[in-house]
Formats: structure tokens, sequence, C-alpha cells
């Protein structure tokens, strides 16, 4: 297991595991922003349904375009 403190003999690598939890969290929440502003653009009404099912897809796209970006990152 990691450590995530500072100080340690990993040779600097200590806290990397954060700063990439953080992007890929970042990452995340800007994909998912996107999807549910273009699912708001595209659907005719807004309806407290209509945007549920739009942001849980938007979570599924997010989460996919997120996977697919770090799967193509590490060759």
């Amino acid at each position: 297991m990691p450590r995530l403190t500072h100080g340690s003999s990993d040779g600097g690598r200590s806290g990397q595991l954060g700063g990439g939890l953080l992007r890929a969290g970042v990452e995340f929440l800007g994909w998912w922003a996107a999807l549910v502003a273009l699912w708001i653009v595209l659907i005719s009404g807004i309806d407290a349904w209509e945007l549920g099912v739009g942001a849980a897809c938007a979570f599924a796209g997010a989460l996919a375009a997120t996977a697919a970006r770090r799967a193509a990152s590490t060759k």
C-alpha cells in the first residue's frame, strides 16, 4: 500500500495517488457537466424526471470517457 505522507523514502513519489485521484475527479466532473448540459440542450422540456435520467446517463458517459482516456494513456 503506498504511503501518502511527505517525507517517506519512496523517491519523492508520495502524494501522487492523491493528485491522480483529484485530477480524475475533476476530469469526471467536467465530462459529467458537459454531458448534462448537452442533454438539457437536446430535450424539449425540462422536468424533474428527464433531468434525473439525463444526470444518470451523463454519469455513465462520464465514467466511460474517463476510463477510456486513462486506458489510452497507459500504453
